[in-house]
């Protein structure tokens, strides 16, 4: 993540990762606006390119080459990247509405979501039909097809519904990969039968005759049946039937009809028109809000209406790019003309495509290897990135806007204080704090939002106070998550010793700012720490906040536990199996994800094991017995390793092949991308046996690899470990896996107490 220079006076907010919007981000990170920031809130990490979905069907790209990596592209753009989705706008206090993490305010909003075909309006449809979009749902069932043919005996019917130039493309993609899979298994591609279904009398109906009657031909002679002038009025169970009353018994439906906007745009009071599409200027501001624009399948430009095809949203990225600027920086946007006539390339299937643009026509394999050069061409601005400018001074224009921001962001930009000056200010933390909501406890007589200087807590009777404290800078750009992670790192050391967490106080640093800016960050961060803690029965008593320049946060964890039952590092025993409950990797992913070096997929992976507790984990471990415990953090699975080695008087041996990876660790820690703390864990390496022989294995420096938010390691009885295993696993912690086993200590002495295999 990187950290501007100038304080942030304008948030562009983009709602959804369309076409349009990763123009809008790569054009941003080529020529950022200093003091504007940019937040993407988009539900799903990769984005589909359109033109290239029936190829990646067809088999002929994987599913990198048809997806835009947008964790990435974010970070290259230096804008926040917020995994959620947005389910409303409050156009009154400016905040997009998300499920499952609060509001996110913007001065500026553009949105870029797409478009549903309308299953729910046949019967039956939005249960029993597969629809095309949202692409990542269709790509589930599609994988799904894929390995059920596999096993699939006899004859394979499948309906698509909308014969458009979606319909037919995906009908000729999704024929011939099949037929592919089942002749490479020696199965009979006969069995297969395609149906094409549409209301209207003719297949492409905004193509001309030529073109139409190219895949009347290439349909007739693959075996699709037509099925055209009467819509599909019901859908159920293995069935499908049309309002003229033919009817077909079928193993998939696919819907590919008219589409629409989502439902909760009309919530909203912005201008819609009757498929819920937003209505834009040329401008491409909504009709009627200046601060917020639309673009792609979702936007109707009301005086250039164009069918829905991903050219258009393409082509609207630049002029979006540029008008969004020119509002953060008070100037007024440019009218953007789309084109009169533009080139559609369809594709059969089988390597051959159809180009379409007015009129005129031509078909053959050279026109799908143009259309292969284009997309491919169009793919690689957003994979290969190159250095981008970092900005110049901050414009008058910028800040000039309100005479209050303006004296607030000269402010923000002054030489800081330091001592008590460097505290944020209390206006700001009352308006952000007020709004959470710790639980509340018996024994917390004091807390967060009493007017005192502490907190005042009890200890039962029989009761001994476990207190731990962790703090570390952000290292992902949405602070909810960020505040999410860093109150679960901070519990880890309370449930590793089998105590129950009863109160947390939070040490954060936020980067100076405006008040509006700071105050949200605040809120974000400590929203996500409240909901961990809350969750894992621990009140936020109260903290402290100060200003510096890069986002950081820490508690001070108070637990309670009975003394007759702490799980410690030094309760290693002879004969002992080692489990881990969570995958490692968090370290080099992370280096990776800073350097662009990481796969989207690989970081939404590594942050869904950091935001899992370990409460239940360590309650499952303390009822099969463990009395050895010790979650794995910053020293890394080995360090932590040797940390309960030595005061257990023990050895150990660690199984490399049974260690849990984070997907794409591997790869990051091969490309020689460790984290910054790598070099002093690895000092740890004497207390390897034959460290030589094991460090060109591929897992080798995964075992000094810190964690944040890691899991647990533990031991157990020999004879519990089984039972153990299955039950983590049934817990929510399918990862966890036993990886070695605890060794008497060699006569020779615990100078090196640690052996691999293989």
């Amino acid at each position: 993540m990187r950290t501007p220079d100038q304080p942030v006076l304008r948030d562009i907010v983009l709602i959804g990762g369309g076409h349009s919007h990763v123009g809008v981000l790569k054009r941003f990170a080529m020529k950022p606006v200093p003091g504007v920031r940019l937040t993407l809130i988009c539900r799903d990490t990769h984005t589909p390119y359109s033109g290239m979905l029936p190829g990646y069907v067809a088999g002929h790209y994987s599913y990198d080459d048809v997806h835009i990596d947008l964790s990435r592209l974010a970070e290259y753009a230096g804008a926040r990247f917020y995994r959620a989705e947005a389910s409303g706008i409050d156009r009154s206090s400016k905040r997009v509405i998300c499920k499952g993490r609060p509001d996110v305010p913007y001065d500026i909003l553009s949105i870029n979501i797409g478009s549903s075909p309308r299953v729910n309006e046949v019967e039956g449809a939005s249960q029993y039909a597969v629809p095309v979009k949202p692409i990542t749902g269709f790509n589930n069932r599609w994988l799904a097809l894929l390995s059920r043919i596999e096993n699939h005996e006899g004859p394979l019917t499948i309906g698509i519904v909308g014969a458009g130039a979606g319909g037919v493309e995906l009908t000729l993609a999704m024929q011939y990969r099949l037929r592919n899979e089942l002749e490479q298994r020696g199965r009979d591609p006969g069995q297969l039968h395609f149906h094409l279904f549409d209301a209207a009398n003719e297949i492409l109906p905004t193509h001309n005759e030529k073109v139409r009657e190219i895949f009347r031909k290439t349909l007739s002679e693959r075996g699709v049946k037509l099925h055209l002038g009467s819509p599909v009025e019901k859908v159920s169970e293995g069935f499908l039937r049309t309002a003229a009353g033919e009817s077909l018994q079928t193993d998939e439906v696919l819907w590919v009809t008219r589409a629409g906007g989502p439902t909760w745009l009309e919530e909203t009071g912005l201008a819609l028109d009757d498929g819920l599409f937003l209505r834009v200027r040329d401008t491409l501001q909504v009709e009627n809000d200046d601060n917020i624009f639309a673009a792609g399948d979702i936007a109707n430009v009301v005086n250039h209406p164009r069918e829905k095809a991903g050219v258009f949203a393409v082509r609207q990225g630049p002029p979006l790019a540029d008008n969004l600027k020119r509002m953060a920086l008070g100037q007024t946007p440019k009218d953007f003309h789309p084109q009169k006539k533009w080139l559609a390339l369809i594709s059969t299937g089988d390597k051959y495509a159809v180009a379409s643009r007015g009129d005129m026509q031509f078909d053959g394999a050279l026109v799908w290897r143009w259309k292969d050069w284009i997309d491919r061409r169009f793919m690689q601005k957003f994979t290969d990135l190159p250095d981008m400018d970092e900005g110049g001074v901050l414009p008058d224009t910028a800040a000039a806007q309100n005479p209050e921001e303006a004296s607030q962001a000269i402010s923000a930009v002054a030489m800081r204080c330091g001592g008590c000056g460097a505290k944020v200010g209390s206006t700001v933390l009352s308006r952000a704090l007020g709004e959470l909501r710790p639980i509340e406890r018996d024994d917390i007589l004091i807390g967060l939002h009493a007017p005192d200087d502490a907190a005042v807590l009890r200890v039962p009777p029989g009761k001994a106070v476990v207190h731990t404290v962790d703090f570390f800078r952000a290292f992902i750009d949405d602070p909810y998550t960020f505040g999410r992670v860093a109150a679960n790192h901070a519990l880890g050391d309370v449930f590793a010793m089998g105590a129950e967490a009863q109160s947390a106080t939070a040490v954060a640093t936020v980067p100076y700012g405006i008040e509006s800016k700071v105050e949200d960050v605040v809120f974000q961060m400590m929203s996500g720490a409240v909901d961990v803690l809350n969750e894992a029965g621990c009140a936020l008593v109260g903290g402290h906040t100060g200003e510096g320049r890069e986002l950081a946060l820490g508690f001070a964890v108070n637990g309670l536990i009975d003394p007759d039952e702490v799980m410690s590092k030094g309760g290693l025993r002879a004969g002992d199996i080692l489990i881990l409950t969570k995958p490692i990797g968090t370290g080099t992913l992370f280096a990776a994800h800073a350097r662009l070096a990481a796969k989207g997929r690989w970081i939404d992976s590594a942050l869904a094991s950091m935001v899992q507790s370990n409460k239940k984990a360590a309650d499952c471990l303390r009822s099969f017995g463990s009395k050895a415990c010790t979650d794995v953090t910053g020293f890394g699975l080995l360090g932590h390793l040797v940390e309960m080695t030595r005061p257990s008087g023990v050895d150990a041996e660690l199984d490399l092949s049974a260690i849990p990876i984070l997907p794409g660790a591997e790869e990051t820690a091969a490309a020689g991308i460790l984290s910054s703390l790598q070099p002093a864990n690895i000092r740890l390496r004497r207390g390897i046996r034959d460290q030589e022989k094991w460090v060109k294995h591929p897992r080798y420096a995964l075992i000094f690899d810190p964690q944040t938010a890691g899991g647990l390691l533990a031991s157990v009885s020999a004879d519990k470990a089984e039972d153990c295993v299955r039950e983590l696993k049934a817990l929510g912690y399918p990862h966890t896996a036993v990886i070695g086993r605890v060794l008497p200590q060699d006569e020779s002495g615990p100078i090196e107490p640690i052996t691999l295999k293989e």
